[in-house]
């Protein structure tokens, strides 16, 4: 369950309670007359089924709520009612399922920024990778993928080309061509410095049995970005973000990126144009997986809302 709480100027809300009533998904209706301060109005709030949220969103947006009072929600994690029980029962569809697509676009549009954690996190998964590429530890790998936040700015190109929001395109593609090849430029620097120091020397990279498939390109590369772009997305949209972990350790870009600078730095060209090329792999069928499990998302939303209006006609 959601609870839902709106901000509604005193001549709006009758439409907004009728709206709620409405709605089977809809538990708990409670109404404050006068309450809100700024801006000036009632405060109807209620438990909503996710389900249902998104319709009723976009319902109570068409009273210009969002400009002239306010919408908020926020995840129930515990709810003992049988009157929400019935309410989710009644909504249609599962809510694991249901997709809220103004919080998708808050979620991507802020994980997508180009801010100096973003960058620093980017930077920090770059210089792990290479050095467990140097030192051919899968450990540091694979936690140099889980530390690498470049599923945030993915999935807002992905949400941005199937919403067609050039804003959600623009910030998220920003953040991936300044924040990479920053982050392998500091990664190829840090290189120079193991190479003057006496900690690397290009045979280190001659027996990389364990890191290998940082490099080796094939047809699964491919598959295993397309399966980690579907995964992330549905994790991101319905809200369960733990499964995310697993999607990032499932992807080679932050290695990719970084045992290229490695591999460039060493002189070893063959290996570092394969390693940029497994990052332009997996960051493309990141993408196109995105985009359509959300087109797919958005088809059957679509057709769920239909069933709905047919059935309150």
């Amino acid at each position: 369950m959601l609870h839902l709480r709106v901000v509604s100027p005193a001549q709006t809300t009758p439409q907004v309670l009728r709206l709620l009533e409405a709605e089977a998904g809809v538990a708990h209706l409670v109404l404050h007359r006068g309450a809100a301060v700024r801006p000036a109005g009632d405060v109807v709030e209620a438990d909503v089924a996710r389900e249902c949220a998104d319709a009723l969103l976009s319902d109570l947006r068409t009273l210009d709520l969002d400009h002239d009072g306010a919408l908020t929600l926020e995840s129930l994690d515990t709810v003992l009612s049988d009157s929400a029980d019935r309410a989710e029962e009644a909504a249609p569809g599962e809510g694991s399922d249901a997709v809220l697509w103004d919080e998708l676009i808050a979620r991507t549009g802020e994980e997508s920024r180009l801010s100096f954690s973003f960058q620093a996190f980017l930077t920090i998964a770059c210089l792990l990778a290479a050095i467990g590429a140097i030192t051919d530890s899968a450990v540091l790998v694979v936690g140099a993928m889980v530390l690498g936040p470049e599923f945030g700015p993915l999935a807002a190109v992905a949400a941005g080309l199937v919403l067609r929001r050039r804003d959600l395109v623009r910030r998220g593609g920003t953040a991936l061509a300044v924040g990479f090849p920053l982050g392998m430029a500091i990664t190829a620097a840090a290189t120079v410095l193991f190479d003057a120091t006496g900690l690397l020397v290009s045979a280190d990279l001659d027996g990389l049995d364990e890191v290998a498939f940082i490099y080796q390109v094939g047809p699964f590369s491919l598959i295993v970005a397309l399966l980690a772009g579907v995964a992330g997305t549905l994790a991101l949209t319905s809200a369960k973000s733990g499964s995310l972990v697993g999607v990032f350790i499932s992807v080679t870009t932050v290695p990719a990126a970084a045992f290229a600078s490695v591999a460039a730095v060493e002189g070893r060209w063959s290996e570092a144009g394969l390693s940029a090329l497994q990052l332009l792999v997996n960051l493309v069928g990141i993408v196109v997986a995105a985009a359509g499990t959300l087109l797919v998302a958005r088809w059957t939303g679509a057709r769920r809302d239909r069933g709905r209006e047919l059935s309150a006609g």
